[in-house]
């Protein structure tokens, strides 16, 4: 009988935030996703014994942790958040605020009432450290410092009797709380490592590895890669051409692994996914059995498009294209290869967080076996990868994803036509690999490398790397050892792939212009170390300013025609507007279909208006605002209202308000003319306000919420805003105005 196996891969990684010369981390997240993330992930293991996955640690990733295990690293962030409150400087305690706010607000600080109280305190002040700064008081920062370091505390150490007392005990927290919860930390981190060797000793997980610093090994062999995979492709002025760099990052990688656990690992996740034939011929002589990359690779290498249906199935064909090991042999190399299945992949990072947990489970279980059925009727054995990011995703699910993952695995761990299955496992048992010629150069965004090069910033910091790699070559002949592998080692650090991550039109953080210093800085220490003088250039930002989220609040009543036509723009003036931010952050992948949300109220209602990022779909999709009201200190929503749309073909076929599970309070079927909504080039609704209790001068309610989302075939796709709610003053006009001027 035809068996169903499940690859599951967790790619573990952060960037090298370290400065090798002042030991300095110039960011926490090393750190916080060690306590959060990745203990867990691999312990949760040990209660499904027969899910076998497999886990990549990045090699440098492994470095950092040993680091702060050792008592090392020299972290401001965590010096901040370890000194008493009253000896903090104006500049630490500002430093405080910028930072130890940065979490998911809902899931991170959300989760904890006091975290959330000096959020909204930090907000009310405009989310200035400046300005804010003086609304805080010794207790205030004592309290932050200790919730911003329990909000990022892994499931399991929530679960410890110290630690679960602190989270009772809520606020006014003493300086023998915070000194506690800091010497906690050192030990929790320190048993990361040793979680992950205990379960492959087990025979639970594989772990596999990556190039140290998490290069692009294509580009980094030679930059006219980016050309290949993307003819016409803006190239940097200078060529960088250094394989011997590649196959040295990925040496150390081989080795520091078989240094930690025991033993040489099988396998690669390419940074990114990223490979070309060079790449592969690298690994093979440094014995690496397989390697991994995206589907999109594969579909180029054969000249294909694995294109799904409205239900996110692959044809018969294309199935048994995907579904498989493929053997790529050409001259003396030989490499195992698998293909993630791109669209299961972001199930779990972008959609099913906006799920309950087991509806989520049942979903993706489902979707597997629909997805390998064309392969398993004929016979024939199904692989299916599943590989994604083994921490970035699990902020947007409460409690860190863990429900989730628990049904997941339980339902895989009972299903007995699905075995779950490390790569090395897979192909000992796949007994038919696919053969593999030739491969199109990718990575696993798009087929290409046009996130890391193409874009002007990108380029530029590539001839930057070119130019500190010359001056490295040149100057290294008459300088000390030590100095020499420093400026080298600074050399392979700027290799790494997440400077470029973050230069360019693609993505953005709160961090970009620390991670654009950081990289510079690394450059700079090339010139240093060897007796030389940075170029002035690397005292200049390399990224230029971009676009953010904007969110303007309402200013004036708004009276609007509920059309769903955009030409009425001075309709919808005074309005909240939440406006997207089409730029991914650290995962790439989500689709933005919402391009602006707009809402407001007047005398009698409350308006909603969305904007898609471009034409309105037309397949079938779901339309859903969520809404609610809050009166003064409430800790639960006074009322909440969910309208749901339905529309296919650019056209509404149904829709319906409730409250809860209660009869609608109008729909369709039985028209209200109280509420109405409609759809051409646009979307908007019209709703009473007593149905949110009250109006703006009598209402017990001070505020509304609402959020809009998207949803297909039961699965949310996109939403505004991506974390939390806009939020609408209930006022009379002359104070909204008097507010917003």
């Amino acid at each position: 009988m035809a068996q169903l196996r499940v690859v599951v891969l967790w790619h573990q990684h952060q960037p090298f935030y370290k400065d090798l010369v002042t030991g300095r981390y110039r960011l926490p997240w090393t750190r916080l996703h060690a306590l959060k993330d990745y203990y867990g992930m691999v312990k949760l293991l040990d209660e499904f014994p027969l899910v076998h996955q497999t886990f990549n640690l990045v090699p440098s990733l492994i470095t950092q942790i040993q680091d702060y295990v050792s008592g090392e690293a020299q972290d401001p962030f965590l010096q901040v958040a370890a000194k008493p409150a009253k000896d903090l400087t104006e500049q630490e305690r500002r430093f405080a605020l910028q930072y130890l706010f940065q979490a998911h607000p809902v899931n991170v600080i959300g989760r904890y009432p006091r975290y959330r109280e000096l959020w909204e305190k930090f907000r009310s002040a405009g989310e200035s450290p400046e300005r804010a700064e003086k609304y805080f008081n010794a207790q205030d920062f004592t309290d932050l410092q200790v919730l911003s370091q329990i909000g990022w505390f892994d499931e399991y150490f929530l679960e410890e009797k110290d630690i679960a007392e602190l989270i009772r005990k809520g606020a006014n927290y003493s300086l023998e709380d915070q000194r506690m919860l800091i010497a906690r930390e050192r030990e929790l981190l320190g048993r990361v490592l040793p979680a992950h060797a205990e379960a492959a000793r087990k025979g639970l997980i594989e772990i596999s590895t990556s190039p140290f610093y998490h290069p692009i090994l294509p580009l980094v062999c030679d930059t006219q890669m980016g050309a290949v995979s993307t003819p016409g492709l803006p190239l940097p002025q200078n060529r960088y051409r250094h394989p011997d760099d590649a196959r040295e990052q990925l040496r150390r990688g081989l080795d520091l692994h078989e240094r930690v656990f025991g033993v040489r690992p099988q396998g690669v996740w390419p940074s990114e996914g990223s490979v070309s034939e060079e790449v592969l011929a690298i690994a093979c002589k440094l014995g690496v059995r397989w390697m991994a990359t995206d589907e999109g690779v594969l579909g180029r290498t054969l000249g294909t498009n694995f294109s799904r249906d409205g239900y996110g199935r692959l044809n018969s064909d294309l199935a048994h294209k995907l579904y498989t090991i493929y053997q790529y042999e050409k001259d003396d190399t030989r490499m195992n290869m698998l293909f993630r299945d791109h669209t299961l992949s972001d199930l779990i990072g972008f959609v099913y967080s906006g799920m309950p947990p087991q509806d989520a489970a049942n979903s993706l279980i489902q979707k597997i076996k629909d997805s390998a059925q064309p392969v398993l009727a004929n016979g024939v054995d199904a692989v299916v990868p599943i590989i994604l990011d083994g921490e970035n995703a699990w902020e947007y699910y409460p409690q860190s994803g863990r429900e989730f993952l628990r049904r997941f695995y339980d339902g895989l761990q009972k299903d007995p036509g699905i075995e779950a299955v490390t790569v090395s496992e897979a192909i000992e048992r796949h007994k038919t690999p696919a053969p593999l010629q030739s491969l199109v150069p990718g990575s696993w965004i798009n087929a290409n490398f046009n996130v890391w090069i193409g874009a002007p910033e990108d380029n530029r910091a590539w001839d930057y790397l070119h130019h500190a790699r010359d001056f490295c070559a040149q100057s290294s002949a008459g300088a000390p050892e030590k100095q020499r592998a420093l400026a080298f080692e600074e050399i392979l650090i700027a290799e790494g792939s997440d400077w470029n991550w973050w230069y360019g039109p693609e993505h953005h953080s709160a961090n970009d212009r620390d991670f654009d210093e950081l990289y510079r800085k690394h450059l700079s220490n090339v010139y240093q170390a060897l007796g030389g003088i940075p170029p002035d250039y690397l005292s200049q930002p390399i990224a230029g300013g971009g676009g953010r989220p904007a969110f303007t609040a309402q200013r004036a009543y708004i009276h609007p025609r509920i059309a769903g036509d955009m030409v009425r723009y001075f309709e919808w003036m005074g309005a909240a507007c939440y406006t997207a931010d089409q730029r991914s952050g650290s995962m790439h992948g989500k689709q933005f279909l919402i391009d602006e949300v707009f809402a407001g109220i007047d005398e009698e209602y409350v308006y909603g208006r969305l904007d898609f990022a471009s034409k309105v779909p037309d397949y079938g999709f779901e339309v859903v605002v969520n809404l609610e009201s809050w009166s003064a200190h409430a800790a639960t929503p006074q009322r909440e209202l969910r309208l749901g749309a339905d529309v296919d073909g650019g056209r509404i076929q149904s829709w319906s308000v409730k409250q809860g599970k209660d009869k609608p309070l109008a729909d369709s079927k039985h028209t209200n003319e109280l509420a109405r909504m409609a759809l051409v080039r646009n979307f908007e609704f019209r709703l009473p306000l007593k149905w949110l209790s009250g109006s703006p001068t009598d209402a017990p309610a001070v505020r509304l919420r609402l959020r809009f989302s998207l949803w297909q075939n039961r699965l949310p796709v996109d939403a505004l805003p991506v974390e939390g709610w806009i939020e609408l003053e209930l006022l009379p006009e002359e104070d909204l105005i008097a507010a917003g001027g």
